[in-house]
Formats: C-alpha cells, structure tokens, sequence
C-alpha cells in the first residue's frame, strides 16, 4: 500500500490530535514522532509518482516550525515563572510597609489617622472631614492651599477610639469654585500570597490588592 505526501491540512491535524500529548512532551519527542510518520512515508511512497524534492523540504521545514515554536512556548513559560517568583521576593519586602491605593479607607497607627489624596489642580482650600464607621463626622482637617497630585494628610484621635475612624470626605476648592478630589486608601501590607494564580498583597483590614492596583508606596 502506498502512501501520499503529506499536506499542510494534515500536519496540522496531527499536531492538533496530539495537542494534550504534545504539551506534556517536549519538542524533541514531538519531532522524533513527526520523523518516524515521515520515514513511514517515505518508504511507502508510491514509485511512480514519488515525493520531490520541494515536497520533503517543505515538510521537514513544517516540522522545524512547529519545534521551534514548542521551544518558544517553553521558553516563555520558564521566564514567566522565574518572573512570578522574582515578584513575589520583592512584594515580600512590602510586607509592614504602607502603601496608597484606590479607596477612601484610612490607616490608624498609634493615635494618628492617616489618609491620601489625589488633587486634578492646584487649590485654594482643602478639607478633610474624618468619618465614623456609620458615616457620622468625627472630625476635620484644615490643609489649606495644596498642589496639584497626591497628598498625604495625619489627624490625632484624642480621646476617639481608634474602632470608630472608617473613611474620609474630601473637600477642595478653586477660586471660590468646587475641586473634585479623589479620595485614597492608606494600607499597611500584612501578608503576601498566590490567589487564584496570581500575586495577591493582603492588607490589614483584610482585603487583597494586586500589584498594579498600588499607586505610591509610603
């Protein structure tokens, strides 16, 4: 029985066929198994219409692709774990530090709660009112005039205890007109770990961040 060169159709549905298979092989197997169906071929070729020379060189130059991209595919899978244990040594150095993300929670540290925020210009007038965990004012703090970008902000408990302090209301103005502000969390990092694959930073009241959702570290 004689057997046809094979086309391009075909290859490809043998990759596919063995796409599980080929991902838990490496790529010298998956061509040692393409060379084996190739020889096969070759020695049952039909005599009178046989193989050219176009045709091998095409097929071998197919098979040299699909390794070559098995090594590729194997390669980034070996730079994204050595990234991913890279970052996760230095989110490890984050762990006690504070850091600002999105949110308007703040951070209490020995009788002092500190907040951030972030300006879209230059202001006149900024105040921050300190809100209790039902949303009742436990206090305000006068900043005065302010640049455009981030600003941090501390205002001392007294005799407040430090369970009640929730969030913040930020208001600022320009020449009389009104400034939207955009409220930022203050967080302090207690733990890292992987959740669902990915880096996961846990903060102190308990929530998770990733990376990219930090903004400044304190």
């Amino acid at each position: 029985m004689f057997m046809t060169p094979l086309n391009r159709s075909q290859i490809d549905a043998y990759n596919a066929s063995g796409g599980a298979q080929a991902q838990a092989t490496d790529p010298q197997a998956a061509q040692d198994r393409f060379l084996k169906l190739f020889l096969a071929q070759l020695s049952n070729q039909d005599p009178l219409n046989p193989m050219d020379n176009a045709q091998m060189t095409t097929q071998m130059a197919q098979i040299n692709t699909v390794t070559g991209i098995q090594q590729l595919n194997q390669t980034v899978n070996n730079l994204a774990e050595q990234f991913h244990m890279a970052q996760g040594v230095q989110s490890a150095a984050l762990v006690g530090r504070q850091v600002v993300a999105q949110g308007n929670a703040l951070a209490v540290s020995n009788g002092v709660a500190q907040g951030s925020f972030s300006l879209p210009q230059a202001v006149d007038q900024v105040r921050v009112d300190v809100l209790g965990r039902a949303g009742e004012v436990l206090g305000s703090v006068e900043l005065g005039a302010r640049g455009a970008g981030m600003q941090h902000f501390e205002w001392p408990l007294g005799s407040i205890d430090p369970a009640r302090v929730g969030s913040m209301q930020v208001q600022a103005s320009s020449a009389g007109q009104a400034v939207t502000a955009l409220p930022l969390a203050r967080q302090r990092i207690d733990s890292v770990g992987v959740v669902d694959g990915a880096l996961r930073l846990r903060s102190a009241d308990g929530s998770t961040m990733t990376q990219k959702q930090i903004l400044a570290f304190l």
